[in-house]
């Protein structure tokens, strides 16, 4: 019995190994074959064919998975990205329009810096703090004040002209008067002719007034008002304004005449606070002065009179018989010698 069993296995065991060698010959074979030949190739794509749509259902809702996963992970990082992109270009535009306003600055500067040029012999440039919303007066407060020396009627320039004039000193603040206010006035002249006026403010920051110049006056539309430098308050030729409208009427005898101010009364940022260089002083008058001051001269010993010349003796002789007598000039009589008088200064004894 135990015979039998263990011959059966063997030929189990032997039957398994043959059928196995002969199917991996038969692989082997195939395989060969189609290599060489390539008639499976038909047959494996007929093949496919009908296995795709069992693949596509079984890979579908992987891909689906995947794709979706990919779409919401793509659309988050092109939102991050654009909201890094809105980020960095506001923070260009901030950084530009900030060089736009330095560059503004800079040729406003620039400006008081050219135009002060042979006009002051010092400045210094101040900022406005405040703007007097009072709507009769016309006045900013300044962030320079008497610890930088500016005092009361100093002269205030921007870029394009006159600005105003420090009506009240802090000792780190100023105020000062534009040059629009109504009580403020300021002299000047019609750079075309010459003539000579006042410019009074009209509560207006676009406009100012020539009150005193008569129908007469030869003033045009354009002409440019500079200041006179007349009282000692602004420097001499620097523009005022720009005569905007002359109305002559008949039956009066001023003329209304209006004038656009030159600089930025109501745009300016920066101010300068201008010392004015001293006027030279004529040869002339330097003389005529030094010659009307009183004389230093120490006192002194008085001036001896200067000694009486000598007279020689004069020998008469008899003049010759039929000469005529000479006549003696009128000025022939000696006169006596002058005293010299006493040094410039010095006391009588």
């Amino acid at each position: 019995m135990v015979a039998f069993r263990s011959t059966d296995a063997s030929g189990r065991t032997s039957g398994l190994l043959a059928r196995c060698v002969l199917y991996s010959l038969l692989a082997l074979g195939l395989i060969i074959y189609d290599k060489r030949v390539d008639h499976l190739g038909k047959i494996r794509r007929a093949l496919s064919f009908v296995a795709y749509p069992v693949q596509l259902a079984v890979t579908s809702p992987f891909e689906g998975w995947h794709w979706f996963r990919e779409s919401v992970n793509t659309r988050d990082s092109l939102r991050a990205d654009n909201a890094k992109l809105e980020a960095d270009l506001r923070l260009a535009r901030f950084r530009l329009q900030r060089y736009e306003a330095l560059e503004a600055e800079s040729q406003r500067l620039r400006a008081l810096r050219e135009n002060t040029a042979g006009v002051a012999d010092r400045f210094i440039i101040g900022d406005i703090m405040d703007v007097d919303l009072d709507a009769f007066r016309e006045r900013v407060l300044v962030d320079k004040g008497a610890s930088q020396g500016v005092f009361v009627g100093q002269a205030v320039l921007d870029s394009g002209g006159v600005f105003g004039q420090v009506a009240r000193i802090e000792q780190y603040t100023s105020e000062v008067i534009l040059v629009s206010d109504p009580t403020h006035a300021i002299p000047v002249q019609i750079n075309r002719t010459g003539l000579r006026t006042v410019a009074v403010g009209t509560g207006d920051t676009s406009r100012l007034k020539l009150p005193y110049l008569p129908t007469s006056a030869d003033v045009q539309v354009g002409d440019l008002l500079v200041t006179s430098g007349l009282g000692g308050g602004f420097p001499v030729g620097y523009p005022v304004g720009t005569v905007a409208r002359v109305r002559r009427d008949p039956a009066q005898s001023l003329a209304e005449v209006e004038v656009r101010p030159a600089a930025a009364l109501d745009r300016s940022r920066e101010l300068m606070f201008v010392w004015l260089k001293p006027s030279p002083v004529p040869a002339a008058t330097t003389a005529d002065a030094a010659a009307a001051a009183p004389s230093t001269v120490t006192a002194a010993a008085p001036a001896k009179p200067a000694p009486a010349p000598a007279k020689l003796p004069v020998q008469k002789t008899a003049p010759a018989p039929g000469a005529s007598q000479p006549k003696a000039p009128a000025n022939a009589q000696a006169k006596p010698p002058a005293k010299a008088a006493p040094a410039s200064g010095a006391s009588h004894p």
